[in-house]
C-alpha cells in the first residue's frame, strides 16, 4: 500500500475488512435478501484501519515510472 501510495503520490486509505471482494460478494447477497436495502447503509460500516501517504522523492518516482512505462512498451511490440 505503501508503494501504491508512492507511485500514486496520493494517500491510500487501507480498511479495517482487507477481504473487499468478499464483502461486496457478501452485500450483494444480503441486498438480494433485504438485509441491506441500501448501499448507504452498509457504507457505514466502513471504517479506516490505516492511512498511508506519498513519502517517495519527486525524482524517484519519475524514475520508476519511466521505468514502468518502458517494461509496458516492451510488452506491446513484437
Amino acid at each position: 500500500m505503501q508503494f501504491l501510495s508512492d507511485v500514486l503520490d496520493v494517500p491510500v486509505d487501507r480498511p479495517t475488512i482487507l477481504e473487499t471482494t468478499a464483502l461486496g460478494a457478501a452485500w450483494l447477497a444480503g441486498h438480494k435478501a433485504g438485509v441491506w436495502p441500501d448501499m448507504k447503509g452498509f457504507a457505514k460500516r466502513w471504517s479506516l484501519d490505516r492511512q498511508f501517504n506519498p513519502m517517495m522523492p519527486p525524482a524517484v518516482r519519475k524514475k520508476k515510472l519511466a521505468g514502468w512505462r518502458s517494461a509496458v512498451q516492451r510488452t506491446l511490440t513484437k
